[in-house]
């Protein structure tokens, strides 16, 4: 039997990366150990867009929402109207199955002066308090992304501090069209104000797709600084002059530190996870054991937990057609973050005080918890 023996292991630069001496300890040249981590680095929640609970595609689109892939959703007025999917359009050879398409379907060629399109998505404050933002120690932060469209120019890319009315915003040029190009861009740490270490909506990263003077007028706001409307979007193409005119974007990652590293693919069940702490729905369910009877006033009950615990008590909304076996219609409620009820009103529900609430068709359940 051979023995194999390393004195060394160097990195590509020529440094020693992990040394052994004849006594075999080991050294780590400190160099090497990354000062971020391998995992969960990326702050942007499903930025593969592989995640899209409420659906894959909306058409008709001309207001504020989330519509299709989780965590991003759009804010604006007057852009005229947009189909919104989940896209199988994607660069090749980078690990990625979706992006996000916006297809313009009716023109806004000539702005309004408050008009505006945005994609964004909300950051919680308790999950950025590691940016030491407020402090002399506030970090870098480094944005990288795929995009396509048709139309090549000056886009805008903002982060916005809601807790203290904050702005710092860049530009990125798209080059050729219908072709992926990646794109990489860095902001400063800002060192005034904090964010709020709570589960509100303390941060914003948005795309600006087309904007009027409103949000045009001024100078770019290329340093961190109290946010101004017209500072917002300075340069930014108008997505919306024509029909067909379209964008595509994925692999969106957000990190500390002044490089882009490779894009985190975290699993699957992982991702719909985090996506569910803010929406998740309970679809095409056949029934609802409602064994909570109450004898006075004929009313049943039964509560039923979320998949994940979700960021805050949400609003529960129902669709579809739902009938208990007593023919009375079933009310969901919000009672915690962990679970909703579900209530039926007053009927015969056999000796056994128990009941069943169910589809009809298509029934859904959908709690929303978003920032």
């Amino acid at each position: 039997m051979s023995t194999l023996k390393v004195n060394s292991i160097q990195h590509s630069n020529g440094t020693n990366a992990l040394t052994i001496d004849s006594t075999g300890h080991a050294t780590f040249n400190k160099t090497f150990i990354p000062a971020n981590p391998l995992t969960n680095r990326n702050l942007i929640i499903n930025g593969d867009m592989r995640i899209a609970q409420r659906g894959t595609s909306v058409s008709g689109i001309t207001s504020n929402n989330y519509y299709t892939v989780d965590r991003f959703d759009i804010g604006g007025s007057s852009f005229g109207t947009v189909t919104q999917s989940q896209d199988t359009d994607v660069p090749t050879g980078q690990g990625f199955a979706n992006s996000i398409k916006f297809l313009w379907t009716t023109a806004s060629a000539s702005l309004s002066t408050n008009a505006f399109l945005q994609m964004h998505q909300s950051i919680e404050g308790q999950m950025l308090q590691h940016l030491k933002k407020g402090t002399a120690n506030a970090e870098t932060v480094t944005l990288s992304f795929w995009v396509k469209s048709n139309k090549t120019g000056t886009y805008i890319v903002n982060l916005w501090d809601i807790d203290n009315t904050r702005l710092i915003a860049k530009a990125y040029t798209i080059n050729a069209v219908d072709t992926w190009e990646k794109k990489t861009i860095t902001f400063a740490g800002d060192t005034v104000a904090s964010f709020d270490n709570d589960n509100g909506r303390s941060l914003d990263l948005t795309f600006g797709l087309c904007a009027g003077t409103d949000n045009s007028s001024g100078t770019l706001q290329t340093t961190w600084g109290s946010a101004v409307a017209i500072n917002r979007y300075v340069g930014q193409v108008n997505l919306a002059d024509a029909v067909n005119n379209y964008i595509n974007f994925t692999g969106v990652q957000l990190e500390v530190g002044d490089t882009a590293t490779p894009f985190e693919h975290r699993p699957y069940d992982m991702e719909l996870a985090r996506c569910q702490r803010y929406y998740q729905k309970f679809n095409n369910i056949l029934s609802f054991p409602l064994s909570r009877y109450n004898n006075t006033t004929g009313t049943a009950f039964n509560s039923i937990p979320y998949i994940v615990p979700m960021r805050a008590n949400p609003t529960v909304s129902q669709s579809g057609s739902w009938e208990s076996t007593t023919g009375k219609a079933g009310t969901p409620t919000s009672l915690t973050g962990y679970n909703f009820g579900i209530r039926v009103g007053a009927g015969s529900v056999g000796a056994n005080g128990v009941l069943y609430l169910e589809t009809l068709s298509d029934g859904e359940i959908q709690a929303n918890a978003e920032l």
